[in-house]
């Protein structure tokens, strides 16, 4: 997914001094750098998808960008600016990597489960389920193909706090029903939520079916291995955890 760079991890700090403007966010960013970074360095492949939800914030994830090539690095001098490609929330038309615009949050995990479900179901042998509006009408073909092995996966990455919001539990809850083998979601929980959830993240999204790993979301051997932990046939949440 990534262009070849001769930038690294230790190159970030750096990059991020060049983002000024939105410090009142800084947390919010730098809770999410390392997830970020072994996604788009170790990750995702060519054909898959990530979509930022946790869009508030987004230095660390423009860092990474520029830092694998995917922007200019001039861009990151004019971060906030009117004639910037770089918002206080990513534009998907500016920034195609950000894969949606993410505004107002805890919309990013629905959307992600509907272009996941149009993967599963591209992949589903049309011989076997008649054409496209029989297939997507069909509970029995929805949870096979959403079960089989996808042609690529889809990755969202959202914060604890946006989980608050009631919309991310009904994706979670369909996804989970119907094995959604192609979603993966990133949770950032870096302790900022304002009800919590008893158990943990992690037990809200297995209580729902999912395949969960809880990671230090600061090591990236460990975060790696949460992403290849997953089940076949189900969901998988990858709950990264990081304190201040």
């Amino acid at each position: 997914m990534a262009s070849a760079t001769t930038l690294g991890y230790a190159d970030l700090p750096r990059l991020l001094q060049r983002l000024t403007g939105d410090e009142k966010h800084d947390w919010s960013a730098l809770s999410t750098i390392d997830v970020l970074w072994v996604l788009f360095d170790r990750v995702l492949e060519d054909d898959d998808r990530f979509m930022l939800s946790k869009g508030h914030g987004p230095a660390a994830f423009y860092a990474v960008l520029a830092a694998k090539g995917m922007i200019p690095l001039d861009a990151l001098d004019g971060f906030g600016s009117f004639a910037s490609m770089l918002g206080y929330h990513p534009d998907r038309t500016l920034v195609p990597a950000a894969g949606i615009a993410s505004g107002s949050l805890g919309h990013g995990l629905g959307i992600a489960v509907g272009a996941a479900l149009a993967s599963s179901l591209s992949s589903y042998p049309a011989s076997e389920s008649g054409g496209a509006d029989e297939r997507a009408g069909n509970p029995r073909v929805l949870s096979s193909a959403s079960r089989a092995t996808p042609r690529h996966r889809v990755y969202c990455l959202v914060g604890d706090a946006e989980l608050d919001e009631g919309s991310n539990w009904e994706a979670v809850q369909y996804a989970g029903r119907v094995g959604l083998a192609a979603l993966t979601a990133v949770v950032v929980d870096n302790h900022s939520s304002t009800y919590n959830w008893p158990g943990g993240v992690e037990a809200r999204f297995a209580l729902e079916g999912w395949s969960t790993a809880v990671v230090d979301g600061r090591e990236h051997d460990a975060i790696e291995r949460g992403f290849a932990g997953r089940t076949s046939g189900r969901p998988h949440a990858v709950v990264a955890d990081i304190r201040p």
